[in-house]
């Protein structure tokens, strides 16, 4: 509750602090930042060599912490994500989701996807899961967090930062895994109280992706949200200093992304034209999938969303 984020909050933190000096550091903001820029506040005032960064409404498994530390040893240029399970909203219970790997689609919303045929065939399921992004929750040197170019912070407040995040590491140089010996459990929001509008945030942030990270590639992104590339409306915000830092950093190619980490992503090379379709006669009518993907298309009151 708010109450207990105060006085009990400090109360808690100046016991811990009075047996462990400097163990605890709380980062208070005077204005409401979002969760990219409050993470990279918490990443600045860390100390140890490796860091966290955690959603707070997540539970740790025993033993979660020695196989990330132990990968990010062998290779400082590994991001890793421990694998996730579920908390149940109405009664608290976990349960045990299915181990995968981390991606996302042309919106770029996250998703979890199957473990690659490579994995499999190593007929080991403790083996690390080569993931294409990430879907929130990861571990990382922290020297080279700040290498890479920590998160974008003109991104707002959250949406789309977790997968520029794996992007960048595998195109700049880095990997990303899953661990299957490393889970957490994450109870799921119904609802999410700081914005109103959730999707025109992950919306901006996407093209900010797309224009920085994607290549002849960004075309995919305006078209899974059906906005024009050229004069979108969208004010994305500065970006430069993102592309100062992708040639900096000798980045590849998207194409080599899509091609060497996420082959698994459909590309649509041949599209010619996107958007809604509408009646020349009626012009608030639109062709519209209609309630199956596998019906016949229908006319209907446009709308703009993905079945148009």
């Amino acid at each position: 509750s708010t109450e207990e984020l105060k006085e009990k909050l400090k109360k808690y933190v100046d016991e811990v602090n009075a047996r462990k000096p400097g163990f605890i550091k709380v980062v208070r903001h005077s204005k409401q930042e979002g969760l990219i820029r409050s993470r990279v506040s918490g990443w600045r005032v860390a100390t140890a060599p490796v860091v966290a960064l955690f959603d707070a409404h997540v539970e740790f498994n025993v033993g979660w912490a020695e196989p990330v530390l132990t990968r990010i040893k062998e290779n400082r240029k590994r991001v890793i994500s421990p694998s996730f399970d579920n908390i149940k909203y109405d009664n608290f219970e976990i349960e045990e989701y299915p181990l995968s790997a981390q991606g996302f689609d042309w919106e770029l919303w996250c998703r979890y996807l199957n473990p690659p045929k490579s994995w499999w065939k190593l007929e080991n399921t403790t083996a690390p899961i080569r993931s294409p992004a990430l879907i929130g929750c990861f571990i990382v040197d922290r020297e080279y967090f700040q290498e890479i170019g920590l998160l974008d912070e003109g991104m707002e407040v959250y949406g789309g930062e977790n997968v520029e995040l794996g992007i960048r590491v595998w195109q700049c140089g880095g990997s990303v895994e899953v661990l299957p010996c490393s889970r957490i459990a994450h109870i799921e929001r119904a609802h999410k109280p700081y914005t109103e509008d959730l999707t025109a945030h992950v919306r901006r942030n996407a093209l900010r992706v797309a224009e920085v990270w994607m290549d002849e590639f960004k075309s995919h992104v305006y078209m899974a949200w059906n906005i024009p590339q050229e004069d979108s409306g969208i004010d994305i915000g500065d970006i430069s200093e993102r592309k100062a830092l992708r040639k900096k950093l000798q980045c590849k190619t998207f194409r080599w992304y899509l091609v060497s980490v996420y082959p698994e992503m459909r590309m649509y090379s041949d599209t010619v034209a996107y958007g809604v379709l509408q009646n020349s006669l009626k012009s608030d009518l639109c062709l519209d999938q209609g309630p199956d993907t596998e019906n016949i298309p229908i006319m209907y009151i446009c709308h703009g969303m993905t079945p148009q």
